[in-house]
C-alpha cells in the first residue's frame, strides 16, 4: 500500500499529470505500478485526502495539487530549528502587527487568560509551554485573516517544538513573561509596528544563540 502510494505520489509530483488533467482509470494504474485495483483505490483515497487529488463521481480522478502538504509539513519538521525559528518569527510578526490593528475585546480577553495563565503556571513547565502555546495561537487568530491562521496551524507542530526547545534547553535564551506582556500591551494598544518589532525581538535572543559558531 506504502508503496502504491509514493509511486503515485511520485508521479504526480514528477508532472506525469498536470494540474486538472485526469488520472488513467484504476485497471490501467493497477498494471502500470504491479498492484491490485483496490490498492491502487485506497492509494487515490489517501491522495484526495491530503489534496493532491479529487475524485468527481461518475467522471474520474483529477489532480489538484503536484504537492502533498503532509510531505512538505514532514520536512519542515525535519529541518533546522534556526529554520523553523526564522519562520516563525516571520508569521507571529506580521500577525501581530495585523492583531494591532483589528483585536476585538475577545481576542484581547483570551490572550490575557492564556498569559495568567502562562505566569501561575511557574516551575511546570508542560503547563507553561501549553498555555505559551496558546497565547500565540490566539494572538494569531487576534489577526483575522483566515489564510495567515491556515498557515499558522499547518506550521503548528514545529511552533511547539520550538517553544518547547526554547523552554527546555539551558543554552537558548528563554522569553521571559515580561517580553509576553509587552507585547500583548502592544496589541492592546493598537501600536502596530510597535507590535510587530515585539513579536521579532521575543525569539530573536534564541535566533541569534542558534547562530553563533559552535566551539
Amino acid at each position: 500500500m506504502e508503496t502504491a502510494i509514493d509511486s503515485l505520489r511520485q508521479a504526480i509530483q514528477q508532472g506525469e499529470w498536470q494540474i486538472g488533467q485526469r488520472l488513467p482509470v484504476e485497471a490501467e494504474l493497477a498494471e502500470s505500478l504491479g498492484v491490485s485495483r483496490n490498492t491502487i483505490r485506497e492509494a487515490v483515497r489517501v491522495l484526495a485526502h491530503v489534496g493532491m487529488l479529487e475524485t468527481r463521481q461518475g467522471d474520474g480522478t483529477y489532480v489538484r495539487s503536484t504537492r502533498d502538504p503532509g510531505e512538505s509539513l514532514r520536512r519542515i519538521g525535519r529541518s533546522r530549528l534556526r529554520d523553523q525559528l526564522e519562520v516563525r518569527i516571520m508569521l507571529e510578526a506580521e500577525a501581530a502587527g495585523l492583531a494591532a490593528r483589528r483585536r476585538t475585546a475577545s481576542d484581547i480577553e483570551r490572550m490575557t487568560e492564556a498569559l495568567d495563565q502562562r505566569a501561575r503556571a511557574g516551575d511546570n513547565l508542560e503547563q507553561r509551554i501549553a498555555h505559551d502555546e496558546a497565547f500565540h495561537h490566539t494572538l494569531v487568530e487576534a489577526a483575522h485573516n483566515p489564510a495567515l491562521l491556515e498557515l499558522y496551524r499547518y506550521f503548528a507542530q514545529s511552533v511547539a517544538e520550538t517553544i518547547q526547545r526554547t523552554e527546555q534547553e539551558a543554552d537558548l535564551p528563554e522569553p521571559s513573561q515580561e517580553d509576553h506582556e509587552l507585547l500583548l500591551a502592544a496589541i492592546r494598544q493598537q501600536n502596530p509596528d510597535k507590535a510587530a518589532v515585539l513579536a521579532r525581538a521575543l525569539l530573536k535572543p534564541s535566533l541569534a544563540a542558534l547562530e553563533e559558531p559552535q566551539s
